[in-house]
């Protein structure tokens, strides 16, 4: 039994006349599509009703086309509606048809009949149509229903999407019939530069799908704009971008990383330097959205891996305003601006996963933010054999971060692929280890990083007065601490390389990396 009253509707005849309901008699509506051979079956006894009473009989037919084959077919003496956008079909709840529903003149439901069941039927009959007379025995003891065309899901989302309780607010914007929707997208300035999925409401509902949050809870307020991003508008980027559902918790955990004061969103996105989020996932949801953590691991090629750090970048930019010549004022700019994502391949690790070095328990689920101003560049060391041979490799690499000159300045992310992780492994040379060879290797004495004729980057020469020639000789190492050295693991099984990140400024000056539970 349906809600009483039965929902309001209007719907037009095959003539284009208006038939409202209720309208102040008693009313038979009976759901019928063309293709479902039981309609077809139960059609011209439910015609009975509308030729041998006064009952007016309605049929909501669910397609176009199907109507005017119904209509050709049985010439009935029942209006036959089109419910073809089966909005009155959503509204009623009708999951099977036929669907025969009685209703008093108020449009309360006095009872009702799904499928085809000869004995309920009968009984259906004697009780509100004793006049009316069927030849029963003609008729099969049983047929099922078929189902309603508003079951099918994408069908299903779109009409969810446009009911009247949906749970989307997001503004809905109107284009042209002849207008491409791509180039709207485009003109709209929703892009990065790049085509997007158009925002349906039934792709934001599947999208939403993905997450148990409300779809009007606040996640995060969003740098430079400090615009609130609900998860309703994660889930409109997160479509922009190409993600599936199952996306969306590392989306929002990201963003909701990305906005603490901690990582300084407003300060990564407006530096001229360019820099950019890199985000690593850790934990099991990495195997369960299918991301990228071997070959081209910092490439093209995975769907997880590239269209969620492109909802991260989208939402920061249409949600927060972070736009290329707006408070975006990057110099140069770089790829990582499009999307940066990758998973670690902890299984082949010689080391604990970076997300249990900060503190998570291996089960969790975990993205880790690092606001990084270039690379990824490539440490290429296809001879050392020993741990300590590699990491002097890498300290000497990365002695030209920014600059030669330019120490104590920022983080490095280190992305060390298997061969690289074997012989740290061989050596049985832990994270530490690597980190504090790094920074001796990388060590340089205080006077070379003054300014000079032939360089001016550098501590201004004024400071050098006075300074004594065993501090002039001290040893400066690239990075302030060990702390500022972050190293994942992650790559193919070929290939005798590392990846360097190059960070932005680091502290409470610039930016410190944030992790975050990723919550489904």
């Amino acid at each position: 039994m349906r809600a009483n009253p039965l929902p309001d509707f209007s719907l037009r005849d095959l003539e284009g006349v208006d038939h409202t309901f209720p309208n102040g008699t008693t009313t038979l509506l009976c759901f019928v599509k063309e293709d479902c051979p039981t309609c077809n079956l139960v059609l011209p006894v439910v015609d009975t009703i509308s030729r041998e009473s006064d009952t007016r009989v309605l049929l909501p037919g669910q397609t176009a086309e199907g109507n005017t084959v119904l209509r050709d077919k049985f010439r009935p003496s029942a209006t036959i509606l089109d419910d073809s956008i089966l909005k009155v079909s959503f509204a009623f709840g009708v999951e099977t048809v036929p669907l025969v529903i009685l209703c008093d003149n108020n449009g309360q439901e006095i009872d009702s009949l799904t499928g085809f069941d000869k004995n309920e039927w009968q009984s259906f009959y004697s009780k509100h149509f004793p006049m009316v007379a069927i030849d029963w025995s003609a008729l099969p003891d049983w047929r099922p229903g078929c189902g309603s065309l508003t079951q099918d899901p994408i069908i299903g989302e779109r009409l969810l999407a446009e009911s009247e309780n949906n749970p989307l607010r997001a503004r809905k914007i109107e284009i042209g019939l002849q207008d491409d929707v791509h180039e709207f997208m485009f003109d709209q300035g929703f892009t990065d530069g790049l085509p997007v999925v158009p925002p349906t409401p039934e792709r934001v509902l599947r999208m939403l799908a993905g997450t148990m949050r409300d779809p009007q809870e606040e996640v995060a307020v969003v740098p430079p704009n400090l615009a609130p991003a609900t998860v309703e508008k994660v889930a409109i980027n997160a479509v922009l971008a190409g993600c599936k559902p199952e996306y969306m918790p590392v989306v929002i955990a990201a963003l909701e990383a990305v906005c603490t004061d901690e990582f300084n969103g407003h300060g990564v996105f407006a530096t001229t330097m360019g820099a950019s989020p890199v985000m690593v996932i850790n934990g099991p949801i990495r195997h369960k959205i299918g991301m990228g953590m071997g070959m081209s691991v910092l490439g093209q090629g995975n769907r997880a891996n590239a269209s969620i750090g492109r909802a991260l970048r989208l939402a920061v930019r249409n949600i927060g305003g972070a736009r290329p010549g707006g408070t975006e004022r990057t110099t140069l700019g770089s790829p990582m601006k499009y999307t940066m994502c990758f998973a670690e391949w902890e299984e082949r690790s010689p080391w604990e996963p970076l997300h249990v070095e900060r503190g998570f328990d291996p089960n969790d689920s975990v993205v880790s933010l690092f606001a990084m101003s270039g690379g990824p560049s490539l440490i290429v060391d296809q001879a050392s054999r020993q741990g300590k041979q590699l990491a002097t490799s890498m300290g000497l690499s990365l002695r030209a971060q920014h600059h030669i000159k330019s120490h104590r300045a920022g983080d490095t992310l280190l992305v060390v692929s298997p061969e690289h992780g074997d012989t740290f492994a061989s050596s049985k040379w832990k994270k530490q280890d690597v980190r504090e060879q790094i920074q001796s290797a990388s060590s340089v004495p205080l006077r070379d990083l003054f300014e000079d004729e032939e360089s001016p980057v550098g501590i201004p020469a004024s400071r050098l007065e006075g300074l004594p020639e065993e501090e002039l000789n001290r040893p400066v190492p690239k990075f302030a601490s060990t702390k500022n050295i972050h190293l994942v693991f992650a790559g193919s099984e070929a290939g005798m390389f590392t990846s360097a990140f190059h960070g932005w400024a680091s502290g409470p000056m610039g930016s410190i990396p944030v992790s975050r539970k990723i919550e489904f």
